[in-house]
């Protein structure tokens, strides 16, 4: 269970002189960084004997609370309970050098947005489950039903104002006023839109000053990258009006531009730009299912996750409808009606791997309303971003999708999702032969996406494991010694001659430090990047044989913003031993105002019984630094 921090917020909140005395709030590696009106109303004696504080440091204009590796879980409590609204680590995309690629980009972006709302998301998916059964088994409908009315409200709500719950988040991540985002995702999501886009363009009208104006099928209700994208042109037009606009007037000057002008934008672009790529790929599906069913089987089953994430999959629901109001049954969706329990395979595997805790109770309502369809949380909560899992659910979904394209799967009505789904391939005269392809189609889903899973390392999504899984590993790291070596090229100096209290104190943990030669950091032994924080100054590793190491290049240098510091891995990533991690300016940092020195230190020593230092002068990358037994 995740350990919860709100006594030690609310104590520390009160203890810096209460949420009025505080200006702003940031947090680096290892410690939340308070600006205080007035810095004597702090009681540093109380917090430094507090529980949970490993000291404090006054430096730089700022009140140091160090809490050590959890600091971003105490980070957002104290955000919590003193209802303040921080400026977080910060923000990497906005600085140089940053090496991101789209993807990682993209999932970044996409799977912070999601996590909070994972539980609610989650849960309405189960309830839309609930309400599947109920017409399934009692034949209760919001047309002819009260509770069922209510149940479909509570489940399909979540879903249908999707884009809001997105805009709120990506509004954080983005960096700009709440509400203006909410505004934005309140036209996308504004009453019978679609309707009122399509009678203006019979009647010749659908135009804003002179450009057509567009929908896409379904408009924008439960759509996710339009909103996403809404919001982040948004945050550049608020930006800059911030900028620009009077002190007098910014209040509602700044939110009224911003709307007039990203609003229409989201409408004039998003809309046209997603209806010609919807349209575009359901014209190449059509072409390639009548060239080759299996084939297209394999392309839809494999695709249809990723064309729903981007709202492509307008394109071909159109087709399905049409195909079945002309001819009583289709085809065109079939491979698309199981990708759903390929994820509930994926799922089940993480589930039985994972030693991540968190991870657990993310994965196991993710799984139940994958069952019924549902595969937001699945694929927003842990698939995507782990995104190993989610490559096999695609790709066992393009085998599945090829299957049931072999044997020609027909569908008979839509609309059901899930283990629902059967009813609606078979056909009016009796014929059970599609739902036996499907019933056979979900378990090659389930089965084959799980083996492979259980068969594939599981990514970690959380560095932060549970102390008990913790104290287990450790017992057993604790065996075994290990050596490991220099990550840096330069001068070895005892960690307590570092000039910070808190690495010199070794509260952190021991180690040692070294005043660096070469503007490089590479992996001291083979693992995975457990930590990487936004500003590129500070990295995490995990050695495959059970050590926590934190590199932190340079004293407070966190206050440069990443400026000097280039990534070369990501989080998540598997490295190698004398693989490249960092490189940073040595001469940039120094002429900053900012020491160089760069602590090394082995975060989990309960899991061993000694650190002992067998460098010391100078040492090169790969030269044997400290054992551990």
């Amino acid at each position: 269970m995740a350990k919860d921090y709100t006594e030690l917020a609310k104590d520390i909140v009160a203890h810096v002189g209460g949420k009025d005395n505080i200006t702003k709030l940031v947090h680096c590696v290892t410690r939340l960084r308070f600006s205080l009106k007035d810095e004597s109303k702090a009681d540093t004696d109380y917090l430094m004997e507090r529980d949970g504080v490993v000291t404090i440091v006054k430096a730089g204009g700022q009140y140091q609370v160090v809490i050590g590796n959890h600091v971003p879980d105490v980070y957002a409590a104290v955000l919590a309970v003193g209802g303040l609204q921080g400026a977080g680590a910060v923000d990497a995309d906005e600085e140089d050098g940053i090496k991101k690629n789209p993807l990682d980009a993209f999932i970044d972006i996409v799977s912070s947005i999601f996590q909070p709302f994972l539980g609610p998301l989650a849960a309405a998916g189960i309830i839309k489950g609930i309400v599947a059964i109920l017409t399934a088994f009692l034949g209760w409908t919001a047309a002819n039903n009260g509770v069922a009315l209510v149940l479909t409200a509570a489940g399909d709500g979540f879903f249908q104002f999707l884009p809001m719950m997105i805009a709120v988040n990506a509004a954080r991540k983005f960096k700009m006023n709440d509400f203006t985002a909410l505004a934005i995702a309140a036209a996308l999501v504004y009453p019978n839109l679609e309707t009122s886009v399509t009678a203006l363009g019979e009647a010749g009208a659908a135009n804003f000053f002179g450009i057509p104006l567009s929908m896409p099928t379904g408009g924008y209700l439960s759509t996710v990258i339009p909103a996403i994208l809404a919001v982040w042109v948004a945050s550049h037009i608020e930006k800059f009006m911030r900028k620009v606009t009077p002190d007098t007037v910014k209040l509602f000057v700044v939110p009224f531009v911003t709307l007039v002008v990203s609003v229409p934008l989201t409408f004039l672009l998003v809309g046209p730009i997603a209806n010609g790529a919807s349209n575009l790929l359901g014209s190449f599906l059509t072409a390639v299912h009548g060239f080759n069913p299996v084939v297209y089987g394999l392309l839809l089953g494999a695709l249809w996750q990723v064309m729903v994430m981007f709202g492509l999959h307008w394109g071909l629901v159109p087709l399905a409808i049409l195909e079945l109001t002309q001819k009583g049954a289709g085809v065109i969706l079939g491979a698309a009606i199981l990708p759903c329990f390929t994820q509930t395979g994926v799922l089940a595997a993480i589930y039985l791997k994972t030693k991540e805790e968190k991870v657990k109770a993310i994965t196991m309502p993710a799984l139940i309303s994958s069952i019924f369809g549902v595969t937001e949380p699945a694929i927003y909560g842990v698939t995507l971003p782990m995104r190993t899992p989610f490559i096999i659910s695609c790709i066992v979904s393009g085998i599945v999708g090829a299957f049931v394209g072999f044997f020609n799967m027909t569908m008979y009505s839509v609309g059901a999702l899930g283990i629902f789904v059967y009813p609606s391939l078979v056909s009016p005269d009796g014929n059970f032969m599609s739902m036996y392809v499907a019933f056979i189609g979900t378990g090659l889903a389930i089965v084959l996406s799980f083996a492979i899973q259980m068969f594939v390392p599981i990514p970690t999504l959380y560095a932060k494991k549970e102390n008990k899984a913790v104290v287990e590993e450790g017992e057993k790291a604790s065996e075994k010694e290990q050596v490991l070596v220099s990550p840096i090229a330069g001068k070895v100096i005892p960690l307590s001659d570092t000039p910070d209290a808190v690495f010199a104190s070794g509260a952190m943990g021991k180690g040692v430090a070294i005043e660096p030669s070469v503007g490089e950091v590479v992996a001291p032994a083979d693992g995975v990047i457990r930590l990487l924080f936004p500003t590129n100054h500070a990295i995490g590793l995990a050695t495959d044989d059970g050590a926590e190491l934190l590199i932190h290049v340079g004293m407070d240098t966190v206050a440069l913003d990443g400026k000097g510091f280039t990534a070369h891995v990501v989080q998540g990533s598997k490295v190698k031993k004398g693989q490249l991690l960092l490189s940073f300016d040595i001469d940039a940092i120094k002429e900053a105002g900012y020491p160089v020195t760069t602590p090394i230190i082995v975060t989990n020593m309960s899991r061993f019984r000694d650190l002992k230092v067998l460098a010391e002068g100078e040492v090169d990358l790969g030269d044997t630094l400290f054992e551990l037994n």
